[in-house]
Protein backbone atom coordinates (compact mmCIF):
# COMPACT_ATOMS: atom_id res chain seq x y z
CA UNK A 1 0.00 0.00 0.00
CA UNK A 2 2.95 2.53 0.62
CA UNK A 3 4.64 1.82 -2.62
CA UNK A 4 1.28 2.20 -4.02
CA UNK A 5 0.48 5.94 -2.36
CA UNK A 6 3.69 6.75 -3.67
CA UNK A 7 3.26 6.03 -7.08
CA UNK A 8 -0.20 7.85 -6.77
CA UNK A 9 1.27 11.20 -5.36
CA UNK A 10 4.69 10.98 -8.45
CA UNK A 11 3.82 8.24 -10.87
CA UNK A 12 7.01 6.68 -12.38
CA UNK A 13 7.44 5.26 -15.95
CA UNK A 14 8.00 1.93 -14.71
CA UNK A 15 7.08 -0.40 -11.65
CA UNK A 16 9.01 -3.83 -11.64
CA UNK A 17 6.73 -5.99 -9.37
CA UNK A 18 8.26 -9.25 -8.22
CA UNK A 19 5.72 -12.14 -6.77
CA UNK A 20 3.60 -9.43 -5.23
CA UNK A 21 0.34 -11.29 -6.06
CA UNK A 22 1.48 -14.60 -4.04
CA UNK A 23 0.06 -14.89 -0.49
CA UNK A 24 -3.16 -12.77 -1.96
CA UNK A 25 -6.47 -14.83 -2.45
CA UNK A 26 -8.64 -15.41 -5.55
CA UNK A 27 -10.85 -12.21 -4.74
CA UNK A 28 -7.86 -9.45 -3.69
CA UNK A 29 -5.68 -10.88 -6.87
CA UNK A 30 -8.89 -9.57 -9.18
CA UNK A 31 -8.83 -6.27 -6.95
CA UNK A 32 -4.87 -5.77 -7.28
CA UNK A 33 -5.14 -6.24 -11.22
CA UNK A 34 -8.23 -4.01 -11.41
CA UNK A 35 -6.07 -1.13 -9.55
CA UNK A 36 -2.66 -2.28 -11.50
CA UNK A 37 -4.68 -1.89 -14.63
CA UNK A 38 -6.09 1.27 -13.15
CA UNK A 39 -2.37 2.63 -12.10
CA UNK A 40 -1.05 1.53 -16.00
CA UNK A 41 -2.56 4.62 -17.43
CA UNK A 42 0.66 6.49 -15.99
CA UNK A 43 3.07 3.06 -15.34
CA UNK A 44 4.33 1.00 -17.14
CA UNK A 45 4.68 -2.42 -15.28
CA UNK A 46 6.59 -5.29 -15.34
CA UNK A 47 5.32 -8.17 -13.09
CA UNK A 48 6.66 -11.52 -12.05
CA UNK A 49 4.16 -13.84 -11.51
CA UNK A 50 2.96 -18.02 -11.32
CA UNK A 51 -1.01 -16.43 -10.21
CA UNK A 52 -3.23 -17.40 -13.52
CA UNK A 53 -5.07 -14.80 -13.03
CA UNK A 54 -2.89 -12.65 -12.80
CA UNK A 55 -1.18 -13.04 -16.19
CA UNK A 56 -4.86 -13.75 -17.97
CA UNK A 57 -5.42 -9.68 -16.71
CA UNK A 58 -1.93 -9.35 -18.71
CA UNK A 59 -1.21 -7.43 -22.52
CA UNK A 60 1.73 -9.28 -23.23
CA UNK A 61 3.53 -12.56 -21.47
CA UNK A 62 6.95 -12.75 -21.68
CA UNK A 63 8.21 -16.44 -20.73
CA UNK A 64 12.13 -18.30 -20.30
CA UNK A 65 12.17 -21.88 -20.95
CA UNK A 66 15.40 -24.09 -21.81
CA UNK A 67 14.44 -26.79 -24.41
CA UNK A 68 18.20 -27.54 -24.29
CA UNK A 69 20.47 -27.92 -21.15
CA UNK A 70 22.02 -24.33 -21.23
CA UNK A 71 20.27 -22.74 -24.12
CA UNK A 72 17.31 -20.64 -23.24
CA UNK A 73 14.72 -19.53 -25.29
CA UNK A 74 12.83 -16.22 -24.75
CA UNK A 75 9.20 -16.46 -25.78
CA UNK A 76 6.53 -13.65 -25.89
CA UNK A 77 2.64 -13.70 -26.71
CA UNK A 78 0.56 -10.69 -26.66
CA UNK A 79 -2.90 -11.85 -25.19
CA UNK A 80 -5.02 -9.57 -27.61
CA UNK A 81 -2.85 -11.11 -30.74
CA UNK A 82 -3.83 -14.25 -29.86
CA UNK A 83 -7.38 -14.05 -28.99
CA UNK A 84 -7.91 -12.50 -32.41
CA UNK A 85 -5.79 -16.17 -34.20
CA UNK A 86 -8.39 -18.06 -31.87
CA UNK A 87 -11.40 -16.63 -33.13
Amino acid sequence: ALVFSMFMVRPSPLCVLDEVDAPLDEANVHRFVSFIKEMSARTQFLMITHNKASMAAADTLVGVTMPQPGASKVLTVSLQDAVQHAV
